[in-house]
């Protein structure tokens, strides 16, 4: 069994907010022993723009033929920026870097396909494993996805892993799960003999980010005001919710751009809002439906719990008792990053990170690819970080 160690985890959601998250993790892979630092640390102006574009590239390319050349440079870009990210923030925090067992690298998600009938899924994270390595000088952990993929499995959600250990952390029975609301929402539970479920619950916070910002309202619904101001047209959600995806069994995955702002077409701004936001609630009580337990609190995370009138919504949309992870202690800014490191140990110990009642996979699996450095130093000059 590996003792533990400090890991740190980065992270950048589809939201785009134009931040890395990181957060440093004590952990032995299995147990949560301490958890360290966490922040935000900004990009430089451009990042956000070409990121978008790569965003908007990935839905042209679709999988098919050659990437896109923008990728090439923004992959290298961010890594060289999520490595100076993480030196700075471990020294910030009088932390050596080289106290830190291996860095968890998730990088950027452009485009995830999940697998249909007869057909492999296809994921696309940006983010260069043996680059981060050779800037650092540490193991990475990344191209968390693939090998999931590869083997039949959806390659998403990632985070069940960690909200298991955090669960356990804080003593939850069967009664409880977690909801993550980022740029996509996703839930998580474990029945009471330990077997772990999860899946991708449908829209969250992107949708309504992409439709305030068309109407140049900012880059977000800060509070949910503008949804609050707003009217649902229930007939139009009924509509929205009967989609395949919501009565489909799981595991099941979604990409940040299979339910897009363009659903609230035609309606004012704060209609607009009001639809979208009880959108993302109504399917997180959908998925509450479809677990098979008796699920008396949800737990929520991510970026979503900030927002007052998605929390009420979801609270009234699942019938079920909605609190933000905070409540149990957690830093609930900090958990995808925290996930990540948290993964990066388990890789680094040899033990599984997805399951087949979370991604589908047909048998537990490991996730990501482990570089060490000597394996990155007779990577070209070119992907030096000066």
């Amino acid at each position: 069994m590996m003792a533990a160690h400090w890991f740190a985890g980065l992270m950048t959601g589809t939201v785009l907010d134009g931040r890395i998250d990181i957060a440093l993790l004590r952990t032995d892979g299995r147990s949560i022993c301490e958890f360290g630092p966490y922040g935000l640390v900004p990009y430089d102006a451009a990042m956000p723009a070409r990121l978008e574009e790569c965003l908007q590239a990935a839905r042209r390319w679709n999988f098919e033929g050659p990437e896109p050349a923008v990728f090439a440079e923004a992959e290298r870009d961010l890594t060289i920026a999520q490595a100076k990210a993480v030196e700075a923030f471990t020294e910030g925090h009088g932390i050596p870097l080289s106290d830190i067992a291996a860095i968890g690298f998730h990088g950027q998600t452009v485009l995830h396909r999940p697998p249909v009938p007869d057909h492999k899924g296809q994921t696309r994270q940006l983010g260069d494993g043996p680059l981060m390595t050779k800037i650092t000088g540490r193991p990475v952990v990344f191209d968390l996805r693939s090998a999931d993929i590869n083997a039949g499995g959806q390659g998403a959600p990632l985070c069940p892993c960690y909200h298991d250990a955090l669960m356990q952390f804080s003593c939850c029975d069967e009664s409880v799960a977690i909801v993550n609301l980022g740029g996509v929402g996703n839930i998580t539970w474990r029945d009471r003999d330990g077997r772990l479920f999860a899946f991708d619950t449908g829209p969250a916070n992107a949708p309504i980010n992409d439709w305030i910002e068309q109407h140049g309202l900012g880059e977000m619904d800060v509070d949910g005001r503008i949804a609050a101001t707003g009217t649902v047209d229930e007939d139009r959600l009924a509509t929205l919710l009967q989609h395949a995806y919501f009565g489909a069994p799981f595991p099941k995955s979604l990409d940040r751009f299979d339910f897009p702002a363009h659903l609230a077409d035609g309606l004012a701004v704060e209609d607009g809002a009001a639809l979208l936001t009880a959108f993302a609630a109504a399917a997180v009580g959908r998925a509450v439906a479809l677990l098979p337990g008796n699920i008396r609190r949800l737990v929520v995370c991510g970026g979503g719990r900030h927002n007052p009138t998605l929390m009420d919504a979801i609270a009234h949309r699942s019938g079920v008792r909605t609190d933000t992870a905070e409540a149990l202690g957690w830093r609930g800014d900090a958990i995808e990053a925290e996930c990540f490191a948290y993964l990066a140990a388990r890789r680094v110990a040899g033990l599984d990170a997805s399951y087949p009642g979370t991604t589908g996979v047909p048998t537990p699996m490991p996730a990501g690819r482990l570089v060490h450095p000597r394996e990155s130093a007779t990577l070209p000059a070119s992907g030096d970080a000066g």
